[in-house]
């Protein structure tokens, strides 16, 4: 049986391409918005059964306030969030908000719908990892500051990051390969390693990752502060 949902995301093309999806695999969508002064109006007077509620900024303060308010109006309404490599103050805050669920947006069509299914029937949506992290982080709030530059800088080693770099810079295999002295094939595996910790299928999504985390500023910071340690002393 399908679902009765809408889906909401910062981006009005994502959440047509994901509600025209939806609804060539049978399910009912009533709406697809982007986040607005009225997408919570819009969810509350529709009452459909799962909202997929899309952000690229889950720990952002305020991010969840549309949650909040459909919970509250329409508490049989099931939220589910779709959100980037997920961090525990970010899945926290949409639980504490209201949400029933967690899911990445890299995550395939079917996992999207087992989670809407799951929401529905009043299951928690979420991997059991994500969702331990998640209450840990809503029992002690303050044991790590959310940063998520920081954590995903943590996750690279600095060869990595340097790759990362210039994939954000635009340059392919060949020139990465090139500026870092590097057989082409070493560079398509560091990037397919950097692109498998940061959980993205792209290039280009890993660079707009580092960008809105601010990893790639961290990232500089750390290149330069490496550059300036002084050496092992010669002997004279």
């Amino acid at each position: 049986m399908g679902v009765r949902l809408m889906v909401v995301d910062d981006h009005r093309l994502l959440a047509e391409a994901l509600a025209s999806a939806l609804k060539l695999r049978g399910h009912r969508v009533l709406a697809a918005a982007a986040p607005s002064a009225g997408a919570a109006e819009l969810v509350v007077s529709r009452a459909p059964e799962v909202c997929l509620l899309g952000t690229a900024t889950p720990a952002e303060p305020g991010v969840f306030e549309p949650v909040v308010r459909i919970k509250r109006e329409r508490p049989q309404v099931a939220v589910v969030v779709l959100g980037p490599v997920p961090s525990p103050h970010g899945i926290a805050a949409a639980f504490a908000a209201g949400a029933s669920g967690y899911v990445r947006h890299n995550e395939r069509i079917e996992g999207v719908e087992r989670a809407m299914v799951k929401a529905r029937a009043g299951e928690s949506a979420i991997e059991p990892q994500l969702l331990q992290n998640a209450f840990a982080e809503l029992l002690n709030p303050a044991a790590q500051p959310d940063d998520e530059g920081a954590r995903l800088l943590h996750m690279l080693t600095p060869r990595e990051v340097e790759v990362l770099m210039r994939v954000a810079e635009g340059e392919d295999t060949r020139l990465i390969a090139a500026g870092m002295g590097i057989a082409p094939s070493t560079a398509r595996t560091h990037v397919q390693r950097v692109l498998m910790k940061l959980g993205v299928t792209s290039r280009l999504e890993a660079a707009a990752l580092a960008a809105r985390t601010g990893l790639l500023d961290r990232a500089a910071t750390s290149a330069s502060n490496h550059a300036a340690e002084p050496g092992p002393a010669r002997p004279s």
